[in-house]
């Protein structure tokens, strides 16, 4: 019988060869928001990697929106020019679809690299800025508040948005993710934790996804209908008293109603109160509950790091698409790797076809690029 994982797959518009989706993940290697060689060795990497979807890590609609100083940005055309040649690179050896994760960091900006330990810095820091959320609460404590966003600094990010995804659109990317999880602005503005707001933007749950649901409203009116529009969020703060599963799917509800072709489903990132029991598979519950009770097609996440598995939980139906991350880092083969254990075939590049050891001859099956 052939395998879930490496059977096609679509999300709204988008066709894909599988089911593998290789999540966005920072790399903090850019600058002033542009992407380096990094960049180029990095993607380039795991454009060959025989994944049916890669998405390119989170990137800044606007220069406050940036995680770090180190992250990637699209809000100017100058960034779009120099993210062109690394696209095209990709698409000339390899039939790989590629997304965009974009984001705004909102209180989570304006902090060091992880491997300098991640604090934030302040904003009278020759490397900081003064950070921007829902409301003027810190994410952790000694961190200086964030400045709540007035009407026009909504409004003003919102078409941070659409911009960025007008460059993604005219990049040739095949889809966007809108970044509504792990703490960042749009999750701000859903979970009570982070959101104090008294006016349309917050208290009630129609108030607090207000403007996440407007975001994606414009940035699907900005791209063409054959460019997939997707969403990923954090299904629980693992917070009491915050975002949860049952408001997480009434925003998916919402999201679908809207035009949403896919959702990909994590979990925490927005209080450092958080208390995650981590485990292989640890928020895939999450993920089947929002794929049975709306139907759209959900990418399930979270220490995923055996074919056999990946295999299980699309049988199991918890859902539709496998995200990898961590583990596409330590392994950037791993869908040739599952190809195997599965009995199934894979893309891999002709320069590699003589790489397959013997007793897996079949492996390897070729599609056009370029």
């Amino acid at each position: 019988m052939s395998s879930m994982l490496f059977s096609p797959v679509t999300l709204g518009p988008l066709q894909l060869s599988n089911r593998i989706v290789i999540a966005p993940m920072c790399q903090y290697s850019a600058v002033d928001g542009q992407p380096t060689d990094w960049h180029m060795i990095h993607l380039g990497n795991l454009a060959l990697s025989g994944a049916g979807l890669l998405i390119i890590e989170a990137t800044a609609v606007t220069p406050e929106g940036r995680i770090s100083p180190e992250d990637l940005g699209l809000w100017s055309d100058a960034h779009q020019q120099a993210l062109a040649p690394i696209f095209g690179a990709i698409r000339r050896h390899s039939p790989i679809k590629l997304a965009v994760q974009l984001a705004h960091a909102g209180r989570k900006a304006s902090t060091e690299v992880p491997w300098e330990g991640g604090a934030q810095i302040a904003p009278d820091q020759p490397r900081g800025w003064r950070t921007v959320a829902p409301s003027s609460l810190a994410h952790a404590e000694g961190d200086v508040p964030p400045l709540a966003l007035d009407a026009d600094g909504l409004a003003r990010i919102r078409q941070g948005f659409v911009d960025a995804a007008r460059r993604a659109q005219a990049l040739g990317l095949d889809g966007i993710e809108l970044h509504a999880a792990h703490g960042y602005l749009l999750h701000q503005f859903l979970s009570p934790l982070s959101n104090a707001r008294d006016d349309e933007y917050g208290g009630s749950l129609e108030n607090r996804m207000r403007f996440p649901l407007e975001v994606l409203e414009a940035v699907r009116a900005a791209v063409p209908s054959e460019m997939a529009v997707g969403v990923r969020i954090s299904a629980t703060d693992w917070v009491e008293g915050g975002w949860e599963i049952e408001q997480s799917l009434r925003f998916a509800r919402e999201l679908e109603e809207r035009g949403c072709d896919f959702i990909h489903v994590s979990s925490g990132g927005l209080s450092p109160r958080q208390k995650i029991p981590v485990g292989p598979g640890y928020q895939l519950a999450f993920a089947q509950r929002i794929k049975r009770e709306t139907g759209m097609p959900t990418i399930g996440v979270g220490l995923i790091t055996e074919a056999q598995h990946a295999e299980s939980i699309l049988q199991q139906g918890q859902a539709d698409l496998i995200g990898l991350a961590r583990a596409m880092l330590y392994d950037p083969r791993w869908p040739w790797h599952a190809a195997v254990t599965l009995g199934e075939q894979v893309f891999a590049p002709p320069q590699y076809w003589r790489s397959q050891p013997r007793e897996h001859k079949e492996l390897f099956g070729s599609m056009r690029v370029g």
